[in-house]
């Protein structure tokens, strides 16, 4: 039995929970969400709370049940709060912008890189060296970061490049004379 699936996930002020056959459908101040539960877990809505459901005692129905419920437990919070991702550009005469619909990073190459902005996402520039990635959906959020950081990943000499906030670089010593 999965404890995880087992919590039920509770509704903010603000959101509406619809559950239509196998879809469920959450809608808050920052957008609406859809997710196909699948044929393995079944969703209801009881006093305030959803209440995920194993449909049978199956492997595959059991490990479906938890991941679902971390998976409308993310749409819940996305609706209502949002998620975030910082990174931040190490290196001389890097840098980014926004400029009207795309996000131009200036990264060592010969050329700039012109990154059209999905219109399910927000980004930002605080300075020219952050990056501010703001969503409803968690796993679009973490995608989109994963595609900028993967322009120029950091480097372990020096340490330039794009890395989350949050991460440490791993860094080697150079050459020895």
């Amino acid at each position: 039995m999965s404890r995880i699936g087992r919590n039920p996930v509770p509704i903010p002020q603000g959101v509406t929970i619809e559950v239509a056959g196998d879809v469920l459908t959450a809608k808050g101040k920052l957008g609406t969400l859809k997710r196909a539960m699948g044929s393995d877990v079944a969703a209801s809505v009881a006093d305030g709370k959803i209440v995920l459901k194993a449909k049978s005692d199956s492997k595959r129905a059991r490990t479906q049940w938890g991941t679902a419920r971390a998976l409308v437990n993310n749409m819940v919070a996305g609706v209502s709060k949002g998620f975030t991702k910082n990174l931040e550009i190490e290196g001389v005469g890097y840098r980014a912008a926004v400029q009207g619909k795309n996000l131009v990073l200036q990264l060592g190459f010969s050329h700039e890189i012109a990154f059209p902005i999905p219109d399910d996402v927000k980004i930002s520039t605080e300075k020219p060296t952050s990056v501010t990635i703001t969503g409803p959906d968690k796993q679009r959020v973490g995608q989109v970061a994963a595609v900028i950081r993967a322009y120029r990943k950091p480097e372990p000499y020096k340490g330039k490049g794009i890395h989350y906030d949050n991460e440490t670089v791993r860094r080697k010593e150079g050459k020895k004379k």
